[in-house]
């Protein structure tokens, strides 16, 4: 599939507001006036399609690269693979082609990207992109508090919750409390207040949340919802239930 055809077919409400006009400026280098014009009248969507949650992926993602002043190769490379993963070699090799046109960019508005994809998207796969992020951040083997600003600050745009944020962020660190903050607890929580805890979670972070976005996606939910189950058991191990 060519360039044009694949971003025709896969983005819908993406083409119109903010980050409309930094996929037309990424464009310009990578289409001829022609398709480009083409590819821009396709007609905007209000479901969330595959290539929504894509492009907005790729914006965010160099928002984050960008905030600890450099892009590590390792982080460039992380973007790279899970893009192979979850599309294939092809259809990688042009969302990477984008989002090294977008990285070009040093004027984009992290507050009106994430206001855009607020209002389109919904709650479960805006949960899904700040997981993708902090496996951005961490591709280097080191978080920067530059990046976890940067992710904070996405977070809070984008209208989640810092418990939720605290919870996915959890899903990359490894220390004594991971598990309750993974569950969304406190570490004085009973048993029983995990087991509600658990059910809360578990259903918030199910695979099924993000069909919509296409089986693609379905790997990096199904990563989210295994640290839920696994933080669960570690618990009832420590609890001797």
């Amino acid at each position: 599939m060519g360039f044009s055809k694949w971003i025709g077919a896969s983005i819908g409400w993406s083409f119109g507001g903010p980050i409309g006009a930094i996929i037309g400026l990424a464009l310009g280098s990578l289409l001829d006036s022609s398709s480009k014009k083409e590819t821009l009248q396709s007609s905007a969507k209000t479901q969330t399609r595959s290539g929504d949650f894509e492009v907005s992926l790729l914006v965010l993602a160099s928002i984050v690269i960008k905030a600890d002043g450099k892009q590590d190769q390792r982080e460039l490379d992380f973007v790279r693979a899970q893009f192979v993963q979850m599309y294939g070699k092809e259809r990688a090799n042009h969302a990477f082609s984008l989002f090294k046109e977008i990285s070009k960019q040093t004027n984009i508005s992290t507050r009106q990207v994430c206001l855009q994809i607020r209002q389109m998207m919904d709650h479960a796969s805006r949960l899904q992109l700040l997981h993708f992020l902090f496996g951005i951040a961490k591709a280097d083997n080191h978080v920067a508090e530059s990046e976890v600003q940067a992710i904070a600050s996405i977070a809070s745009y984008l209208g989640v919750s810092p418990r939720d944020f605290e919870s996915i962020k959890a899903m990359f660190y490894s220390s004594s409390d991971n598990a309750y903050k993974i569950l969304e607890i406190d570490t004085n929580a009973t048993m029983s207040q995990i087991k509600t805890a658990y059910r809360k979670m578990a259903k918030k972070h199910h695979p099924d949340k993000v069909l919509h976005l296409g089986k693609e996606h379905q790997k990096g939910a199904e990563e989210k919802f295994r640290k839920v189950q696994e933080a669960y058991e570690q618990l009832q191990k420590e609890k001797g239930n």
